[in-house]
């Protein structure tokens, strides 16, 4: 494959869920195009195990995903990251670091799975729920032509892909 390799970094505040799964997901579904990686503002000690058991389930990868601080993306040394994705309200709220390379970002705010309560097959419901909706977030930026269009018109697609979710799409 040729081209260059985006990389790609989703924010959440605990990174135990939903970047997680974004993390997971865009690895798969980037075929070598794009590079993801996520952390969160007040990471946990550790990837909430519905979500392991859910993207096992869907045979992705598990095995590297760990619950992370984003001051790691943000020393020198650190990766290059060209996309910034937070995909839970609070962290869009939040102060970032002052990001190396001023990345491309957007917003993808998806509902918490790991904040629901009730039985395990409700908490599972809802991890699959935020899956296919990160999923479906994901197929779209991966089909945007990066290469063909200019920083605003990305910036557009980026912005209106995060809109899907307020508009009932």
């Amino acid at each position: 494959m040729s081209g260059p390799i985006y990389n790609v970094l989703f924010l959440c505040t605990g990174n135990s869920a939903r970047s997680i799964l974004a993390e997971a997901i865009l690895n798969h579904a980037g075929k070598g195009r794009f590079r993801a990686f996520s952390a969160g503002s007040h990471p946990g000690s550790r990837v909430n195990p519905f979500a392991v058991e859910l993207l096992e389930k869907q045979g992705l990868a598990v095995a590297d995903l760990r619950s992370k601080s984003w001051d790691e993306f943000a020393h020198p040394g650190a990766p290059h990251i060209d996309f910034i994705f937070t995909v839970c309200d609070n962290a869009a709220g939040e102060i970032c670091p002052i990001w190396p390379g001023k990345p491309m970002t957007a917003h993808w705010g998806i509902a918490d799975p790991a904040a629901v309560e009730g039985s395990d097959d409700d908490r599972r419901r809802a991890f699959s729920k935020a899956f296919a909706e990160m999923n479906r977030h994901i197929s779209l930026f991966t089909s945007v032509p990066l290469a063909k269009l200019d920083a605003m018109a990305i910036k557009r697609e980026l912005d209106q892909i995060g809109r899907l979710r307020e508009t009932g799409e």
